[in-house]
């Protein structure tokens, strides 16, 4: 039976990290939302910032995001002039934006933390630089 290839780890890389970090930018996107309000290329810089760059998105991304949540009741926009150019729509929680954002990251972020998890992490990091 012929032995099956080796993977291409890098590929196999880039597709899981493009497809998880399509689901990390809603967190971010809220995550950012929840300190203050802002407009679309505002938040997509700060993300990329606030992510250490593992996270970006482009504006039409973020539109479609905002949007979408918007349209989900979990965010609200209001219209506000701009000092430079055209009024800018401000985005920001709602309480349902707030409470979604809130149970997602004690289901899925603060698990990282807890002593199991975080053991098993430190474990498998310090297993694999032998």
């Amino acid at each position: 039976m012929p032995r099956p290839k080796s993977p291409d780890i890098d590929s196999l890389l880039a597709n899981w990290e493009e497809v998880y970090k399509k689901g990390l930018l809603s967190f971010w996107l809220l995550l950012y939302l929840h300190d203050r309000p802002a407009y679309a290329y505002e938040a997509s810089s700060a993300i990329a910032e606030l992510s250490q760059g593992t996270v970006s998105a482009d504006e039409n991304s973020m539109y479609r995001a905002l949007n979408r949540f918007e349209s989900l009741g979990i965010l609200k926009s209001d219209l506000k002039p701009s000092a430079i150019g055209p009024a800018r729509r401000y985005y920001q929680l709602s309480d349902a934006g707030k409470a979604l954002l809130a149970r997602f990251t004690e289901r899925n972020i603060l698990i990282f933390q807890s002593p199991a998890v975080a053991d098993r992490i430190a474990s498998f990091l310090n297993t694999s630089k032998s």
